[in-house]
C-alpha cells in the first residue's frame, strides 16, 4: 500500500503551506515549544534568584522570548490543527534545536546538564518527518553540540567560584549525546514506521472485509426488490390474460399474449429464488464438507501446471468429515496462501487435509525454492514480500510468473484466518527435498458450524 499524502490548501492560507494527511500537526509543535519556553524560564530565573548565580539574564530572557513570540504568531497566522510539510515542520524543529543551543551557549555549553534536550527535536523528527529530513536535523544538532564542546559563556556557579570540567569528561558529555542522537532517533524512526506500515496493512484487511460485507448486502437487496416487484409483475400477469379473452380479435395476439404471461411467470420464479435465497444459502450453499469447499478453491488453479493434488487423511479415531459455512475470512485466506503455492511451485502442489475429533488442519506444500532464510520469520507482517514489482532489493527465489505483490496479501490471510480461530504455521521441506509448506490448524469447534446460530 502506498504511503502517500494527499495534500489540500487552506482557503486563506499561503500556496506555501498546506495541510496534508500525514503530516506533523502545527499545535503539536507549538504545545512542545510552549512547554520549552515554561521550563527555559522556570531554569533561568531560578538560577538566578534563587541560587544568585551570575549569568546574562537579559539575553536568555530575549532568546526565551523570540520562542514565545514565534508560537504567539504561529497560532494566529495559521490554524493549530495544520498539518505541516515536512519541510516547514524540519526548519521549526531546526529553529528549536538552534534556540537551546544559543541558551546552553550562554549557560556552560555542554557543561550545563540540559545540554540532554537536544535529543528532542531529533526525536520529534524521526517519528514524523522522512529520514533525509531527520538526517539534515541530526547533522545540525551535532555540529552545534560540537560548537558547544569548545565555545560557551563560563557555567553559572557561585559567585568567587569557577567551576570547569575536564575537556576528557566534556569529550565523554559530547559522544553520549552524539550516541544518544542515533539510537533515539533509530528508535523513533523504526518504531513509528512500523506503526505506520500495521496502520496501512489493516486498513487493507479492513477494505477487504468491507467488499465482502457489500456482496452480502446484495443478497439483502435482492430478496428486498424480489418482494417490492412481485405485485406488479402478478398485476401484469393477470391483465394479460384478461387481455386475452376480452380482445374483440384475442386471436391475433394470443401467441404475444401468451409470451408476455410465460415471461412473466419466469420473472417470478426468479424473483421467488431471490427471495429465498438467504434459507436456500443456510440449507444448502452455505453448509458443506471440508473437502468440497477445498474443491471449489482449487477448481480456478487446475488451468496448467503446476499440478494440484488434494490428499485427505480422515483421523483414526472415527470422527466425521467436518462440515464448514463459506466464511469469507477463510475462503480468502485459504485462496491466498493457494495462490502463493501455485505461483511459486516447480510442478506440484499438494492440499493435505485431515481431521480428528479435536482438531482440523489444512496443509498446503509446494515444491518451489521454499522459503528464504532471511523473512520467514517475518512474513506474516505487513510490507514483507519477496515477489517483484515491490521495494528495490528482490531475493533469489522470488517467481517470475505470477501478480507483482506488495507484501499485504499474506499479512491479509493470515490475519483473516487467524480471527476465524486459525493457528498458521510455515516451514521448509526437510533437505534434499526443496518446497515450502503452510499448516493452517483450527480448533473443530472453531470452523463447524452450531446449531444455534453459529458464525466465527
Amino acid at each position: 500500500m502506498a504511503k502517500n499524502s494527499t495534500e489540500n490548501t487552506i482557503t486563506g492560507l499561503p500556496r506555501t503551506i498546506h495541510q496534508g494527511v500525514d503530516g506533523l500537526r502545527l499545535q503539536t509543535l507549538v504545545r512542545l515549544r510552549w512547554l520549552a519556553v515554561i521550563g527555559q524560564s522556570v531554569a533561568v530565573l531560578t538560577v538566578y534568584f534563587l541560587f544568585e548565580f551570575s549569568l546574562p539574564l537579559t539575553a536568555c530572557l530575549a532568546l526565551i522570548a523570540v520562542s514565545a513570540w514565534l508560537n504567539i504568531f504561529l497560532s494566529i497566522r495559521w490554524r493549530v490543527s495544520l498539518r505541516l510539510k515536512n519541510k516547514y515542520a524540519a526548519l521549526l524543529l531546526a529553529y528549536d534545536a538552534s534556540q537551546l543551543a544559543g541558551l546552553l551557549f550562554l549557560t556552560g555549553g555542554l557543561e550545563n546538564p540540559f545540554s540532554f534536550l537536544f535529543l528532542v527535536p531529533v526525536t520529534v523528527s524521526a517519528t514524523t518527518l522522512p529520514v533525509s529530513r531527520t538526517l539534515a536535523l541530526g547533522f545540525l544538532t551535532m555540529g552545534l553540540i560540537t560548537i558547544l564542546a569548545t565555545f560557551h559563556y563560563p557555567l553559572p556557579w557561585k559567585p568567587g567560584e569557577h567551576f570547569d570540567l575536564p575537556g576528557l569528561y566534556l569529550a565523554g558529555v559530547w559522544s553520549a549525546l552524539v550516541c544518544g542522537l542515533g539510537f533515539a532517533s533509530v528508535y523513533a524512526y523504526r518504531v513509528s514506521s512500523e506503526a505506520r506500515d500495521m496502520s496501512g496493512a489493516l486498513a487493507a484487511t479492513e477494505f477487504v472485509l468491507a467488499q465482502e460485507q457489500r456482496l452480502s448486502a446484495l443478497d439483502g437487496l435482492a430478496a428486498a426488490a424480489a418482494h417490492e416487484l412481485g405485485t406488479p409483475l402478478a398485476t401484469i400477469a393477470l391483465v394479460a390474460k384478461e387481455l386475452k379473452y376480452d380482445l374483440p380479435n384475442s386471436e391475433n395476439f394470443t401467441e404475444d399474449l401468451d409470451l408476455l404471461s410465460s415471461q412473466t411467470d419466469r420473472c417470478r420464479e426468479i424473483l421467488s429464488k431471490l427471495a429465498n435465497r438467504d434459507e436456500q444459502q443456510e440449507n444448502m450453499h452455505t453448509r458443506l464438507k471440508l473437502t468440497v469447499l477445498l474443491e471449489e478453491l482449487i477448481e480456478p488453479f487446475r488451468t496448467g501446471m503446476p499440478q494440484i493434488n488434494m490428499i485427505v487423511k480422515p483421523g483414526g479415531d472415527g470422527s466425521f468429515e467436518p462440515v464448514v459455512t463459506r466464511h469469507p475470512g477463510i475462503r480468502y485466506g485459504l485462496a491466498n496462501l493457494l495462490e502463493n503455492a501455485v505461483d511459486y511451485a516447480k510442478s506440484t502442489v499438494s492440499v493435505e487435509v485431515s481431521w480428528t475429533v479435536r482438531e482440523v488442519v489444512v496443509a498446503i506444500i509446494d515444491d518451489g525454492p521454499g522459503f528464504s532464510e532471511d523473512i520467514i520469520d517475518r512474513l506474516g507482517e505487513p510490507y514483507v514480500t519477496t515477489r517483484k514489482g515491490y521495494g528495490q532489493k528482490q531475493l533469489a527465489n522470488a517467481p517470475t510468473k505470477g501478480h507483482q505483490g506488495m507484501g499485504l496479501g499474506f499479512f491479509i490471510a493470515k490475519t483473516l484466518l487467524t480471527r476465524s480461530g486459525a493457528n498458521v504455521a510455515l516451514a521448509n521441506l526437510a533437505k534434499p527435498q526443496s518446497g515450502a509448506t503452510i499448516r493452517i490448524s483450527w480448533p473443530r469447534e472453531k470452523i463447524e458450524p452450531q446449531d444455534d446460530g453459529w458464525s466465527f
